[in-house]
């Protein structure tokens, strides 16, 4: 797993967050972050709440999402 999807789905463990928030939190690039979110989603790790929105698309963890996150801080 590439370090930036790493980060974004530890960031997302705990709560939703949109794009930007993430980005913030973790001095990473909205691009990559999106871009990381993208395959993240791909993968079933992470949902969209929001779809219908272009612009501010509230991201959420999976339940495997957060197996994966439980595997990789152990």
């Amino acid at each position: 797993m590439s370090p930036y999807r790493e980060i974004t789905l530890k960031e997302l463990k705990n709560s939703e967050k949109i794009p930007s928030r993430i980005a913030k939190n973790t001095n990473i690039s909205t691009s990559h972050i999106s871009r990381a979110l993208t395959g993240l989603k791909q993968k079933g790790l992470v949902i969209v709440l929001n779809p219908e929105k272009s612009q501010g698309r509230l991201y959420q963890i999976t339940d495997l999402g957060l197996k994966v996150v439980e595997k990789l801080e152990s």
